[in-house]
């Protein structure tokens, strides 16, 4: 029996394919690399020493997704596959509710008709809204600012449902904060298509000088040093919390939400200083003004992921800002796109 990775090539699929396959799991990654390349499944292979099974296909294609389900033996699906760009979302809101919504409801169909009810989906704590931090799962969610996270919200309502209409189902939902870092090993990464949305990449990017300045958007909220706090995981941490809900799904029917993060808050300036640290250099950076739709603070209430899954994040930001400075400077061009 196998795990389908769906999106497995990108950022969090190939760090939580290294540890699916250090963990001895079977597993099968199909992919339509739209934002993420087949050479980070040719690094999981030198870093574990074993072979990566891939599919190139869109979650769209239901023809491709029946193929895929009659020819292998599918016992789960962890589901990265996904467009994650916040301002695409905004400008470009059909193309994010067709990839993220009615690609969700192909795949979900398809698992249906060959009786695979096992799912760990990759949801977003955008989904809370501007609530105060900390963020718990017994909030309200749904009061969400953008099209990219009424996508995850929207998911989260249709899986809910499906829980509600089909007993057989296990659904776990990982609601991410924000994961940075790379592999120790420096192989794999994080490596954005065009220009980076979130704060790391830009900030590996300029220091490895690829990009010129980092722009900072607002430096006069009401937080200690006036910039946006944020609550950072290592991706190895996030991917071994994928394992952890896996095993979740395994033994427990019904639909169950957990936050994914460190429960600590880090300003922009702090992780500026952190990287600059890590590089052995200043990082260029330069005070926008705020940007629209920027919340203050927001970070996690980790205990329920702690309790239940017995899952807890164990690497600091010194280590985080570390991981990526080792990729981002033997990869100044990621996997060279």
């Amino acid at each position: 029996m196998a795990i389908l990775i769906a999106g497995g090539a990108g950022y969090i699929g190939s760090h939580t394919c290294v540890e699916l396959l250090n963990a001895g799991r079977d597993m099968i990654v199909f992919d339509n690399f739209y934002n993420s390349s087949p050479e980070a499944l040719s690094r999981v292979e030198t870093i574990t020493g074993k072979d990566v099974p891939f599919i190139e296909g869109d979650i769209r294609d239901r023809a491709a997704l029946d193929k895929l389900f009659s020819e292998n033996d599918i016992d789960s699906v962890i589901h990265f596959a996904g467009l994650k760009a916040v301002g695409e979302s905004v400008e470009q809101p059909l193309k994010y509710f067709d990839n993220n919504v009615t690609g969700t409801i192909a795949l979900l169909e398809t698992m249906a008709k060959h009786g695979v009810k096992n799912i760990v989906f990759s949801s977003s704590a955008t989904v809370y809204g501007a609530a105060q931090p900390p963020l718990s799962e017994d909030m309200p969610v749904g009061d969400v600012t953008n099209p990219y996270g009424r996508t995850k919200f929207m998911i989260e309502q249709i899986l809910g449902d499906l829980c509600a209409s089909d007993p057989q189902w296990s659904v776990v939902l990982l609601r991410y904060f924000n994961p940075i870092g790379a592999h120790e090993s420096g192989l794999i990464g994080e490596d954005p298509a065009d220009i980076p949305n979130n704060l790391l990449p830009y900030v590996a990017q300029v220091a490895v000088g690829r990009l010129e300045v980092l722009p900072v958007f607002g430096d006069d909220y009401e937080t200690e040093d006036g910039t946006c706090i944020r609550d950072y995981i290592h991706v190895v941490d996030l991917a071994k919390g994928h394992l952890a809900g896996l095993d979740y799904a395994y033994g427990h029917k019904g639909c169950e939400a957990f936050n994914v993060g460190t429960g600590n808050g880090y300003s922009v300036l702090q992780i500026i200083n952190a990287f600059s640290k890590a590089c052995g250099h200043d990082v260029n950076y330069q005070i926008k003004p705020r940007r629209a739709g920027d919340a203050p603070s927001c970070f996690s209430d980790p205990r329920k992921a702690k309790e239940i899954l017995g899952f807890e994040a164990q690497y600091d930001i010194a280590r985080m800002c570390e991981d990526i400075w080792r990729w981002q400077s033997g990869n100044p061009n990621g996997y060279g796109k």
